[in-house]
């Protein structure tokens, strides 16, 4: 039996080896997550089918589902966008930008930035920043879960592009 168990798990290894390499980049993000669903998924079945599942073990499994959202909530942290390769950004597709698109102080948010957090477009009215921010707003404040850093970007964003909009 042991041995029948062997030589399915080397084929299966075999055949995902094969199809890993065909995969594009954005295939291949997108199936590291299908592979650590579904090998947590293998071993929590196992786990419960032979009894081993603790009440820890189980409040992980309740997490699993929570995770997808994970990289969601991180588009709004521009430190773990850079940190996860997204480069839709000025700073890491090499664009220069002109006027006021780069900002002269290290750390200060540039227009574009302000826009991209608060999912607005450049130009946009001031009622449209006013709701976006609002929306955004009420999904990370602190006092319903969210955290400080979220909400202090939101309201920077906010006061630079109104400010932006007022003069």
């Amino acid at each position: 039996m042991q041995l029948i168990l062997g030589l399915a798990l080397a084929a299966a290894v075999f055949v995902i080896l094969k199809k890993w390499g065909a995969l594009s980049p954005e295939g291949q993000k997108a199936a590291i997550w299908k592979v650590v669903l579904v090998a947590g998924g293998a071993l929590l079945l196992f786990m419960v089918l032979t009894g081993r599942v603790h009440v820890i073990t189980a409040g992980i499994a309740a997490l699993i589902p929570l995770l997808r959202k994970l990289p969601a909530l991180m588009r709004y942290a521009p430190m773990f966008r850079k940190a996860m390769g997204d480069s839709s950004g000025p700073e890491s597709s090499g664009q220069t930008g002109t006027g006021d698109q780069r900002a002269p102080v290290a750390g200060a948010m540039t227009e574009r930035e302000a826009c991209d957090i608060l999912g607005v477009t450049p130009g946009c009215t001031r009622e449209e920043v006013v709701a976006a921010h609002r929306k955004l707003m009420q999904k990370v404040h602190p006092d319903r879960g969210g955290n400080d850093y979220l909400a202090a970007k939101l309201n920077e964003a906010r006061d630079l592009l109104i400010g932006k909009r007022g003069a």
